[in-house]
């Protein structure tokens, strides 16, 4: 049975040929989200871990104040054994050039608005995740935040 809630990621890869024959693929991801002090940081690190061959990053349409990753993240992501691939300060948006990406991942629809406007060519490569901001809910809800972080990106992992 098919199961219709899964994201199908089409993404291009760029091969290259050693004289061993060896392929190595590249491929550039980016999670976005508001902060990016807990939702894109931790995507990025779970993502790096599960797949170190590909290069990860993240940024926040609007980065937070004060420059620090959420404690939570570095809490949830050492549970994960993940600490280690998790950034230290928030970056912006602004400082990223999205046509180098080959998927970029928006946490909510109005962050891929911000990218759009950043960049248009960039729709075909832009999924929304529809996972919301901890910040913005009540007290708790950081774990089940970060469950569907965790969830979304093993789903990414394996189809990648």
């Amino acid at each position: 049975m098919r199961n219709e809630n899964r994201e199908v990621y089409k993404i291009p890869t760029c091969f290259i040929f050693t004289n061993s024959q060896t392929c190595v693929t590249f491929m550039k991801v980016l999670f976005v989200c508001s902060g990016n002090a807990f939702r894109s940081p931790v995507a990025e690190a779970l993502l790096k871990k599960q797949k170190p061959e590909i290069e990860v990053n993240s940024a926040g349409a609007n980065p937070a104040v004060p420059d620090a990753i959420a404690g939570s993240a570095w809490s949830y992501s050492a549970r994960e054994g993940a600490e280690k691939y998790l950034k230290h300060c928030p970056e912006s948006l602004d400082d990223k050039r999205l046509n180098e990406y080959d998927l970029i991942v928006a946490m909510e629809p109005h962050h891929k608005d911000a990218i759009l406007r950043k960049s248009p060519g960039c729709e075909k490569k832009t999924v929304v995740w529809n996972i919301e901001d901890p910040y913005l809910l009540p007290h708790g809800h950081t774990m089940k935040i970060f469950k569907q972080i965790k969830d979304k990106v093993e789903e990414l992992a394996n189809s990648l």
